[in-house]
């Protein structure tokens, strides 16, 4: 397929392990690196070609309005939520700004860095809408910085991607971004709802895969993480560009 054209970057949470940081700013404006983890997601999307990002708020959401007025790129549309809607009940709310054609969706807590070739051009390449209802960023568990769960996915060789049982170790685990087809939302009630839902009807139906990242990947979930992180990406001599076209660089 083509680069999608429009991306969810999910930016509503609470940020409570993140505390005290998060006492005075949403989680998603915090730094690491030189950059906030929201413009670190938002960086990515308009250097892949993405043309507007839709961006969710609710605590502290004013400050994230504020933040994003001086961005020039991706076009950015808010979608300010009274009540918190999870992950899935987010986009939904928000559908009707995402347009008709598959779309990313991005969490803002989570970092990563590309390999040879930008992971949204990588996950672009690799949707194929006739066997696919959404295709999920996997990183491998074991290389996942900051992450300490039992992972979430096995993946098929042909990339089909199936949620580890109650008792299972999985060789992956989520990375925060996602491919999905607009309709899967459109299905949903509006209200409180979770991505995991529309991932398990489609892996039921066979239509859910994976890709693997071929990059670093980092999950920024406690103030003790954001030192770590930053010192890691510090150490590998990796600087984050601020003026255009936004993107990581050696």
């Amino acid at each position: 397929m083509s680069m999608p054209t429009h991306a969810m970057v999910l930016a509503a949470g609470l940020g409570l392990r993140m505390r005290p940081l998060t006492l005075t700013r949403p989680k998603p404006l915090i730094e690491v690196a030189g950059r906030t983890l929201l413009d670190h997601a938002l960086d990515r999307l308009e250097a892949a070609g993405v043309g507007t990002a839709v961006v969710n708020s609710h605590y502290l959401g004013h400050m994230i309005g504020e933040h994003l007025a001086g961005r020039t790129g991706p076009r950015i549309e808010l979608s300010p939520e009274e009540t918190l809607l999870e992950t899935a009940g987010g986009v939904r709310h928000a559908i009707d700004r995402l347009g008709d054609a598959p779309f990313f969706v991005v969490n803002a807590d989570i970092l990563w860095l590309d390999g040879p070739t930008p992971a949204l051009k990588r996950m672009a390449a690799c949707w194929d809408a006739d066997a696919m209802d959404a295709l999920l960023l996997l990183m491998p568990t074991v290389a996942a910085v900051g992450y300490e769960g039992n992972g979430d996915y096995h993946m098929d060789p042909d990339g089909r991607a199936r949620f580890r049982q109650p008792d299972e170790l999985a060789p992956f685990v989520y990375a925060g971004v996602q491919i999905i087809k607009p309709e899967l939302y459109r299905a949903l009630e509006p209200g409180r709802r979770s991505n995991t839902e529309l991932w398990h009807r489609a892996e039921a139906e066979g239509r859910l895969y994976g890709m693997r990242h071929d990059g670093a990947w980092f999950h920024v979930g406690t103030p003790e993480a954001v030192d770590e992180v930053d010192a890691l990406i510090r150490g590998r001599g990796i600087r984050v560009a601020l003026s255009q076209p936004r993107t990581v660089v050696p």
